[in-house]
C-alpha cells in the first residue's frame, strides 16, 4: 500500500522575511541577464503559484524592457497531489499536449521562455512510483516539440528561483519557517549575485570569467575526459566537432542571454558511443518530486547497462528506460569545488543550485549549441557527430573536492583538467 503524503498546510504569507529590494534586482537580472528580452518580443512563463512575489515583479520587469505579451502559467502542489491521490490510472498516460504544442508555437515565433523554480523536492515521494514514471514520461513526450525549441537554443531563455516553504524546511530542517525561507532566500540572491549594488555588472565580470574556461578547453579540442575519484573510474568521449561554453550564450534569434541563473558551469556535449566505467553520484538528485540519492552507474560503449541507487532507484530506472537515448549522456559539466555554491556548505536539493556546486552529467538529450557551427546542423548531423538524441535530460552531479579530471587527446597523451576538484 503507497501512503499517501502528507497535506500541505496553507502556511502564513512568508514573503515579508524576504529582502524585497533583492528579489525586485532578482527580478531585473532575470530579464536583463537571463533573458536580455528585446522590445516587443513576447514571454511564456511558468511559475508556481507560492512564487508569485517574484513572478509579479518579473512580469513587471518585462513589460518595463517593452515585452509584448507575457503569458503566465501556474502550478500548484495541492493541485499535483490531488491528480495522484485522487486520478484514475488511465490519467497517468496522458499530459496536456495542446499546452505544450502552443508553447512550442510560440516559441517558433520567437517568444522567449522563462521558469521560476522552488519546487518541494520531496513532493512525490509518498507516490505510487510507476505512476511517478508514467506521468513523467507522458509529459516528457508531450513536452518534446517545445523542449526542441530550448535545447537547440532556438530562442532566448532562463531558469532562477524562489525559495518557496517547502523547499526551505527540507534544506534548513529544524528551523523555524521564518527563518528557514529567510536563510534559502539569501542563500538564493548570494548564488545569483544579486547581494551588491550592481548585479547587472558582477555578471557581465562573471561572464568574461567563464568565457576564458571555454577558450581554453576549445583550444585543447580533447578527443575525452577522464574522471577518478571515488566510486569513479570514468572515460568520457567528447562528440567530434563538440563546443565548450559557459556562462551568456547567443540563441539563433540572437539574443544573448543566462539559461541558467545562477550558473558556475562551463559544458559541452558527450560521444553518445564512446562512454565507459563507472561513476558516482555526489549529491542527491531532486528530479519531479522524487528524490534520488547514491546513484551508481556503470557504462559500456556510452550506455548505462548497470544503475543502482540507496534511495529513489525504481524511479531512476523507469526514467532510464524512458527512451533509448536515457542511457546515454547529453551533457557533461565542470565546475570548480570551490564555486561560491559549493562553498556555501548548502545541499540546495535542487538541480539549478547543485550541479553549480559539482561537476556534473546529464542523461538524455544533447545541446545541438555545443558544436561548431551548430545552429546551422540538422538532427541527422548532430547525431553522426555523436549527439545523443532523447526525452530527458537529467542533470547529476558527479564532481568533489577528491575527484580529478584529465583530458585525453586522441593520441592518448593526457592534459591536467582538474585536480582534487579545482581548476589545474
Amino acid at each position: 500500500m503507497t501512503a499517501h503524503a502528507p497535506s500541505i498546510t496553507p502556511a502564513t504569507d512568508l514573503s515579508a522575511v524576504i529582502d524585497p529590494v533583492k528579489l525586485d534586482r532578482l527580478a531585473e537580472v532575470a530579464i536583463k541577464v537571463g533573458l536580455q528580452l528585446q522590445p516587443g518580443q513576447d514571454l511564456v512563463l511558468t511559475s508556481s503559484i507560492a512564487a508569485l512575489p517574484l513572478t509579479r515583479r518579473i512580469v513587471e520587469q518585462a513589460y518595463k524592457a517593452g515585452a509584448g505579451l507575457v503569458t503566465p502559467i501556474f502550478s500548484d502542489d495541492e493541485i499535483t497531489l490531488a491528480r495522484f491521490r485522487y486520478g484514475a490510472d488511465a490519467s497517468f498516460d496522458r499530459a496536456a499536449g495542446w499546452l505544450h504544442e502552443g508553447m512550442a508555437k510560440a516559441f517558433s515565433q520567437n517568444a522567449a521562455r522563462l521558469a521560476v523554480r522552488g519546487d518541494d523536492p520531496s513532493l512525490l515521494s509518498g507516490q505510487d512510483p510507476a505512476k511517478v514514471a508514467r506521468a513523467n514520461k507522458a509529459n516528457s513526450m508531450a513536452y518534446q516539440p517545445a523542449l526542441e525549441k530550448i535545447t537547440g537554443f532556438d530562442i532566448n531563455w532562463t531558469i532562477l528561483a524562489y525559495p518557496e516553504l517547502a523547499w526551505a524546511r527540507q534544506v534548513f530542517p529544524g528551523e523555524s519557517d521564518e527563518a528557514a525561507v529567510k536563510k534559502l532566500a539569501e542563500a538564493i540572491f548570494a548564488a545569483s549575485r544579486v547581494d551588491n549594488d550592481d548585479p547587472v555588472e558582477a555578471w557581465g565580470r562573471h561572464n568574461a570569467a567563464l568565457a576564458k574556461r571555454t577558450e581554453w578547453l576549445n583550444g585543447h579540442r580533447f578527443h575525452a575526459l577522464h574522471f577518478k575519484g571515488p566510486g569513479t573510474d570514468l572515460t568520457l568521449g567528447l562528440a567530434d566537432d563538440h563546443e565548450w561554453m559557459g556562462g551568456a550564450s547567443t540563441a539563433k534569434n540572437g539574443v544573448t542571454c543566462n539559461p541558467n541563473i545562477p550558473t558556475e558551469e562551463v559544458f559541452t556535449t558527450p560521444h553518445r558511443l564512446r562512454v565507459s566505467g563507472h561513476v558516482s553520484s555526489t549529491k542527491p538528485l531532486s528530479y519531479q518530486g522524487t528524490l534520488i540519492d547514491e546513484i551508481s552507474v556503470r557504462f559500456e560503449e556510452g550506455r548505462i547497462v548497470e544503475a543502482t541507487a540507496s534511495k529513489g532507484a525504481d524511479v531512476l530506472n523507469k526514467v532510464l528506460d524512458t527512451d533509448e537515448g536515457a542511457r546515454r549522456l547529453g551533457e557533461v559539466a565542470l565546475v570548480p569545488h570551490s564555486s561560491p555554491i559549493s562553498q556555501s556548505g548548502i545541499l540546495f536539493y535542487n538541480t539549478l543550485f547543485d550541479e553549480n556546486a559539482s561537476c556534473h552529467i546529464a542523461l538524455g538529450q544533447c545541446y545541438s549549441k555545443c558544436f561548431v557551427g551548430g545552429d546551422k546542423l540538422s538532427p541527422e548531423d548532430i547525431a553522426a557527430r555523436g549527439g545523443n538524441k532523447s526525452l530527458i535530460h537529467i542533470d547529476w552531479m558527479i564532481g568533489s573536492g577528491k575527484v580529478d579530471i584529465d583530458g585525453v587527446r586522441e593520441d592518448g597523451s593526457t592534459v591536467p583538467v582538474m585536480r582534487a576538484g579545482e581548476w589545474a
